[in-house]
């Protein structure tokens, strides 16, 4: 293909043609060799490929210079290394990984010498290069100005440590190469800390989760630059390679490398399948990228589930090798020499110091057996909360038998109930361990999630559960796990972590997960009560969190269901505890206040349960509740007339819901309403209430609160034809759209405004009725995929039937929602179920 083109532009040379004619001769040619990738790919997608298209990019980059050299010098052309004028490769060009839609990071190095006309024809082959679609991102540096450059900007210094002659003067590059040596060992401990910092800081923007940036982010490829980046610097090497068997051993080398290669036919998929700059393993993407790297469904597996697994075990295993070897590398420019007493102060026992609660050892620590390992790790103090590269490193190497001993088991249970198992945990896991230590958790290593809910994978998931109860955020549930004694914390820890290790496997992994801690935790010698009461906290683990967001928490049933299930008031404290750290663990701020407060009241009519199960039925809480009301001093002074209306008011939720005085400041405000009046609360979570006498038009008010997430909506029929409509959303918003709120409510009473509401897609399964709720109200539960202006469609739906809402809790994930409605029995809703199933359905 070169040479033709070439020969092409060769011709259009010798007829005079412009720059604009022979930009698109190059262009053309440019264009037909991406559109010939896909096949390339398929058949070579890693690191062979990344240097084959690397070469491919040189020789366009060539041919389109020799044209400027030709175009400049005509027939008097001198050799191209008597022009002063390198062209150089940098960043991932540099080390020949560059991918199809990647930025081509060039340096044009020049020197301005009289008798040649550098600066014009530097500007021509950059201004060319653009015409043709490459996408250039060039440096242009005159040689002396080289090393101030780098002075400058530290990204300067990693680009050029990487850089690589394509084309020019050898005689500019051999006097580039002599300033990149002064450069290398020129202010080494800034650009190593400068580095650390970058690299910790795309960490915190990019960590690992369900769809991971394999460019960026945890395990990535800019974490595999950096250890190169660092190892140049430090030992002048223009291979990692060659620091083999004296830094790192073949074995861990070759893991290394492997995993390395599998991420490079990643990122080279997502660029071709994306047809642009694409560095995330999203959902939309991963069945075909799954099928591209020659993966199909399996009885046990999908192809999507076999992919991510060796995404994650490739970005953990990258990740392992350069975070241990950037500490090891720079450790000695780092130590500065009066740190030497520090060491011998702080030594816990021999290769073991203990600084700031943190854990080092030596790199040339000499492993030992498993059955050491785990007696050193009980014996560390309970300050000991972090672990450094050093000992991770040292852990690695565990010396593990092929069957576990009973003295392994017996230190085994000892490890699990030390108070720092987050922090021991997550060493085990870090140093790749965890599953060989504990064999029931195979199955969770690597194990994606695609429900739209969990941002992480299941095993980091787990670790996450147990940080988060280190450092609880709630203060309930701090009170709640304050008040356990330390056996009954090291029993919520266990569950917490081992929640879900029945994920993985055919059966429902509450199950499944309930019968693979009971055989560990039997062959560890628990104590068979806590065998039980962790064994029972897996199961149900998040039983808590789905009847608190999903079920009608009021209702006698439902609440006399699940008070059978937990039994008594300890085991609801550990569960609710449990339910915390999940949650919290799933991704940043989905624990809301929402949720909290959902959480919270399950528990405390759970609480009235365990105390006289009478409380639970609806007309003995009404009945209290009023008697609440008439002890409030506001309530004596009230008129007899509105005394009569609080009894009169026909919603039984009010009274459950509400607190006596919220019930009565509700009251007050609705005395005096003659067409409506609103309230917009905006703390932790926005809340707007809606008093109304005239008819609210309430389709349309939820279709234009549509661009925020609802979590809860009660409609409270209160006295005078008047009611109350109280919309709970799971964020507060900001100023701006609180003005935007208000127009749309005061807009929501004209009756006549319409919103043009596409039907949702649910699917007549997905419906549940049940007529028999309580003696007051029926139900109706959708459980379908997440889809936009759903609640506005059923709202209006249920308007034409004359359908009233008592309550509605909506439980979404990016997936699927989970949606509650209780609806009055007024003789509009159970008569016509069949027809608004079907107007809503969109069949079986």
């Amino acid at each position: 293909m070169i040479t033709e083109m070439n020969i092409e532009v060769e011709e259009l040379i010798e007829k005079n043609a412009n720059d604009f004619q022979i930009a698109k001769v190059f262009k053309r040619y440019i264009k037909e060799y991406v559109d010939s990738i896909d096949t390339s790919i398929d058949t070579n997608g890693g690191k062979d490929f990344f240097v084959k298209h690397t070469k491919n990019t040189d020789m366009f980059l060539i041919s389109l210079y020799k044209y400027i050299l030709r175009k400049n010098f005509g027939s008097y052309q001198p050799m191209s290394t008597a022009i002063p004028i390198s062209l150089i490769a940098l960043g991932s060009y540099g080390r020949e990984q560059l991918c199809i839609y990647s930025d081509i990071d060039l340096m044009i190095l020049y020197e301005d010498i009289k008798g040649y006309n550098t600066k014009d024809m530097i500007q021509e082959f950059i201004t060319l290069a653009w015409d043709c679609g490459l996408k250039l991102g060039s440096r242009v540096h005159e040689l002396n100005d080289v090393a101030d450059s780098v002075k400058e900007d530290v990204t300067i210094k990693t680009a050029l440590i990487e850089s690589r002659l394509i084309y020019g003067s050898k005689y500019l590059w051999f006097g580039f190469e002599n300033v990149l040596t002064r450069i290398r060992k020129t202010d080494q401990l800034q650009f190593i800390l400068e580095k650390k910092q970058e690299h910790k800081d795309r960490l915190l923007k990019y960590p690992l989760k369900m769809e991971p940036n394999i460019k960026d982010g945890y395990g990535g490829m800019r974490e595999a630059n950096m250890v190169f980046w660092i190892a140049n610097i430090v030992f002048g090497v223009s291979k990692l390679k060659y620091l083999m068997d004296k830094e790192f051993t073949e074995e861990e080398y070759k893991k290394y490398r492997t995993s390395l290669e599998y991420i490079f036919q990643v990122r080279n998929h997502l660029h071709n399948i994306a047809k642009k700059k694409l560095d995330t393993v999203n959902f939309d993407i991963l069945p075909e990228l799954s099928s591209k790297l020659g993966f199909k469904h399996t009885p046990r597996k999908t192809k999507e589930t076999q992919a991510m697994n060796k995404i994650f075990e490739s970005l953990h295993n990258i990740h392992f090798f350069t975070n241990i070897l950037t500490k090891k590398f720079t450790r000695a420019i780092e130590f500065k020499n009066q740190n030497y007493d520090l060491v011998r102060k702080h030594r816990f026992k021999k290769n073991l110091f203990i600084y700031e609660g943190k854990l080092f050892t030596s790199y040339f620590n000499k492993p030992k057996t498993l059955t050491a390992f785990l007696k050193e790790l009980i014996s560390l103090p309970i300050e000991v909360e972090r672990y450094d590269q050093s000992y991770v490193y040292y852990a690695s190497r565990t010396i593990l038998p092929h069957k576990q001993t009973k003295e392994h088991k017996q230190l085994l249970r000892r490890l699990l109930y030390k108070e720092s198992l987050y922090a021991i945990m997550k060493l085990l896991y870090n140093a790749r361990i965890f599953q060989t230590i504990f064999p029931i958790t195979k199955k969770m290593i690597n194990q994606p999630q695609f429900d739209g809910y969990h941002e992480l994978p299941v095993d980091v998931h787990s670790i996450k559960t147990l940080k988060h109860l280190t450092d609880i955020k709630d203060e309930f549930v701090k009170e709640l796990y304050d008040q356990f004694d330390k056996t009954e914390q090291s029993i919520v820890k266990i569950a917490t972590f081992f929640h879900d290790v029945g994920k993985g496997r055919y059966t429902d992994h509450h199950v499944s997960g309930e019968k693979l801690f009971r055989n560990m935790a039997n062959g560890l010698d628990f104590k068979p009560d806590h065998v039980q009461t962790i064994a029972k906290l897996i199961r149900y683990h998040n039983m808590m969190s789905k009847v608190a967001t999903s079920e009608d928490i009021y209702s006698e049933k439902i609440i006399r269901n699940f008070a059978g299930l937990v039994l008594n008031k300890k085991f609801l404290d550990m569960l609710f505890v449990l339910t915390y750290a999940d949650i919290s663990a799933v991704g940043k701020n989905v624990y809301k206040s929402s949720t909290s407060a959902l959480l919270k009241e399950l528990y405390n009519q759970t609480m009235y349960a365990f105390e006289d199960v009478t409380l639970l039925t609806e007309s003995t809480r009404r009945v209290r509740k009023i008697n609440s009301i008439k002890k409030l001093k506001q309530y004596v002074e009230l008129p007899s007339l509105i005394k009569k209306k609080i009894s009169y008011i026909s919603s039984n939720q009010i009274f459950l819901q509400l607190k006596a005085a919220d019930i009565l400041d509700l009251v007050l405000k609705a005395k005096d309403v003659e067409t409506y009046t609103y309230k917009i609360l905006n703390d932790s979570r926005l809340t707007i209430r809606i008093i109304r006498k005239i008819p609210l038009n309430l389709g349309y008010l939820l279709g234009r609160l549509e661009f925020l997430d609802i979590s809860t909506m009660n409609i409270f029929k209160l006295f005078d034809d008047k009611k109350c409509f109280e919309i709970t959303f799971t964020e507060k918003v900001t100023e701006g759209d609180i003005l935007h709120i208000e127009d749309i409510i005061k807009s929501s009473f004209d009756m006549s405004k319409k919103l043009n509401i596409k039907k949702p897609n649910i699917l007549k399964n997905e419906i549940y009725i049940d007529c028999n709720h309580t003696s007051y109200l029926a139900s109706m539960k959708i459980n379908s995929t997440n889809q936009k202006g759903l609640l506005a469609y059923i709202t209006k739906i249920f308007d034409d039937f004359n359908v009233e809402i008592e309550s509605a809790k909506l439980s979404s994930t990016k997936r699927k929602v989970r949606d509650l409605f209780l609806i009055e029995k007024n003789g509009n809703f159970c008569i016509n179920t069949d027809k608004i199933i079907d107007i809503i359905s969109s069949g079986e």
